[in-house]
């Protein structure tokens, strides 16, 4: 019978509100962790429904654990930082089962013991994240960060479907922290993938970066509308409960409303362990979202605890890494492709093979050496496999089932895409066209100039440079900036909304910092970090289109080739006209600022780890123009070591020496930004 709402008095809502929260999270807990959901689509949707016909009436009455905040709230305008009372290590790596048989003697040795039972779980592929429950009500979501500090992710966390908001059981400790992976399963990450393809939004490279982007979203009403799985693997801080295995600690996740590690398995002895890893990794393609390895822990908590930690990992676990998935296919052609710096590529087509849970059937050959070296021909039988997990790659050809119709491969003397000359400069492996217009340089170019470590303008992918030159909305990048939404419209599966979106974000990029500029220019042989050292020397980009060779090469780290690329790109006048255009637009072509001298007068900096906001050397420029001094080593007169994320072995000596550490957010703070 169906509930009248607007005749509801407070005490009837209450209770009401109780009982629905009560059943939704248990039919959560049995549809989204054990997979055996008791009522209809339609009949949760009813009852959800009514949830919130109530919420609405009596919002005074939500409560954090209420299912309504699944949905998202409104954006955040940045992340706070979190500090993680015990550290979220990350585990060592063993890539052969003879480093496992060596972890196993180490263990054994340090901990006196001639036999050690261990835990083997499937290492998910995914975004470490750390949940904090006070009172059994979730009270904080963070990411791991450096493993000493993350973000504060929490509205993003609650958006999970399998991370319960309140947990089951009558046996919860006042506060647990519940750390665990978030993923994405190869199925829904291909579903998300094609719809930002037709949205023309750049597409995620893997499931994990679609499970960590999404966690990392501002807006938590984006990230409830991704299909996000949590996997939960271990228990951080904890009060007034204990517990001596691991295999203990992950019943008792489950029984509190996680999933956890799908066969995870109790281990006597290092052999049993082996067996389990070979067994994960013949299964490995069947699992339906990306798992990398085994994790293999020690199962007594007080062995553990015997064995410690160093700064970076535990001494009681260490993660076996599976070997590279490789597959037999044939190479069906290969064709050449055009980049923005002119270079050919030639890539083997190949019958579609399964590896490591996607579809492949391209492979990049990098160059004419590559492929004589390989010896590859058109209807050759190949390996292939996926380098680091991600990019396909040709490992070596088959000849013994060769018969004799393969085709050996030739490279081109004119240009696939424009018909233009090309050609091999002695001593270079690549070969390039000669024509600067050609329009596959140009997209490349276009890609090249929106993508991250560019001007990071979002939005815009290779579908949309596509159609924006094909239809001639843009011949160069510097036309990004005079497109409009008129313009933009006239796109396929362009909505206004979108349209807005994309204006917004080229216009954003104007201000983007000169290395990344000059990164985005798509000087031939300038990567991101010449880039860098570029815009140390030179404070804008005037003084670097004056700059003679010579001049060039007084910048560390630069040989010929380069101070000539460089003097070429900005002789050449089309690259002077596109300048030209940028500047006109208002795009920012200078150094960053300088800022008020003396504030750091006397201090002395180390950078340790990736800065988000700051290049390694514009941070150590700051420094210096605020009076302060940059150190490349630890020692007892360093004022602050400034740790970012991945931070090496400074971080110990720092730790070591007594030394204060600070994170980007207080560095920010303390230059006065």
């Amino acid at each position: 019978m169906k509930i009248d709402v607007s005749k509801m008095s407070e005490e009837e809502a209450k209770k009401r509100l109780r009982e629905l929260r009560e059943i939704i999270n248990y039919h959560n807990y049995l549809y989204y962790v054990l997979d055996k959901p008791e009522i209809s689509d339609y009949e949760y949707d009813q009852l959800f429904q009514e949830l919130l016909a109530i919420e609405t009436r009596f919002p005074y009455l939500v409560t954090p654990d209420s299912p309504s905040q699944k949905v998202g709230a409104l954006p955040l305008e940045e992340f706070k930082t979190v500090e993680h009372k015990i550290p979220m290590l990350s585990l060592g790596k063993a890539f052969t089962e003879e480093e496992l048989v060596a972890f196993d003697k180490r263990v054994k040795k340090e901990a006196g013991i001639d036999i050690i039972e261990y835990v083997t779980e499937l290492k998910m592929d995914g975004l470490a994240i750390s949940i904090r429950y006070v009172d059994g009500v979730i009270e904080l979501g963070a990411t791991r960060g450096d493993g000493f500090r993350g973000e504060d992710v929490t509205p993003n966390v609650k958006t999970v479907k399998n991370i319960p908001l309140r947990l089951f059981s009558d046996e919860i400790p006042p506060v647990i922290e519940v750390r665990g992976e978030v993923i994405m399963y190869w199925k829904d990450f291909e579903e998300l993938n094609r719809e930002r393809e037709k949205n023309g939004e750049p597409l995620f490279a893997n499931p994990r970066n679609a499970a960590a982007g999404s966690i990392r979203q501002l807006d938590s009403r984006i990230t409830a509308s991704r299909k996000l799985h949590m996997i939960a693997y271990g228990i951080g801080e904890v009060e007034g409960r204990q517990f001596r295995k691991q295999y203990e600690v992950l019943e008792y996740l489950q029984k509190i409303g996680f999933r956890v590690s799908p066969e995870f398995s109790l281990c006597s002895g290092i052999d049993e362990v082996i067996k389990r890893c070979r067994y994960h990794a013949r299964k490995r393609s069947e699992y339906p979202f990306g798992a990398d390895g085994v994790a293999i822990k020690v199962n007594d908590i007080e062995i553990q605890q015997r064995l410690g930690a160093t700064s970076h990992e535990p001494r009681w676990a260490i993660a076996y890494k599976f070997p590279a998935e490789e597959a037999e296919t044939v190479v069906r052609d290969i064709i050449v492709q055009v980049g923005r710096t002119g270079t050919l590529t030639p890539v083997a087509i190949f019958d579609p093979v399964e590896l490591e849970g996607s579809t492949v059937s391209r492979a990049t050959l990098h160059n004419e050496d590559q492929v004589k070296m390989l010896d590859i021909r058109v209807g050759d039988h190949i390996i292939v496999r996926k380098a680091g997990s991600v990019i396909p790659e040709v490992v070596k050809s088959l000849p013994d089932k060769r018969n004799g119709r393969e085709i050996i491969f030739k490279m081109p003397d004119k240009c696939p895409v424009c018909g233009s000359h090309v050609e091999r400069l002695e001593g270079e492996a690549a070969t390039r066209c000669t024509n600067v217009s050609c329009p596959a340089q140009v997209k490349e170019r276009i890609i090249h100039f929106v993508s991250r470590n560019a001007m990071d303008i979002e939005s815009i992918g290779e579908k949309l440079v596509e159609q924006m030159v094909d239809r001639k909305l843009i011949e160069d990048y510097a036309d990004l900036y005079f497109l409009t939404e008129e313009q933009l419209l006239t796109l396929e599966r362009m909505g206004k909304k979108l349209a807005e979106k994309i204006l917004k974000n080229i216009e954003e990029s104007k201000s983007r910092p000169l290395p990344n500029l000059i990164f985005a220019l798509g000087i031939f042989q300038v990567g991101r970090r010449t880039a860098e050292l570029i815009a140390e020397k030179f404070k804008n980009l005037d003084e670097l289109m004056k700059a003679s060779v010579e001049e060039i090469l007084e910048v560390e780290g630069i040989g010929p080739v380069t101070a000539h690329s460089i003097r070429d790109f900005f002789d050449n006048p089309r690259n002077q006209e596109v300048i030209k255009k940028l500047k006109k637009a208002g795009v920012k072509t200078s150094a960053v600022e300088e800022i008020k001298e003396g504030l750091l007068n006397g201090l002395v900096f180390v950078f340790t780890g990736t800065l988000k906001n700051f290049s390694r050397s514009d941070a150590e420029k700051i420094v210096k123009s605020l009076g302060g001094e940059v150190a490349s080593t630890v020692s007892k007169r360093i004022s602050y070591v400034v740790v970012g994320e991945d931070p090496g072995s400074k971080l110990d000596k720092a730790r070591e020496y007594n030394i204060k550490t600070i994170d980007e957010e207080d560095f920010t703070k303390l230059i006065g930004r």
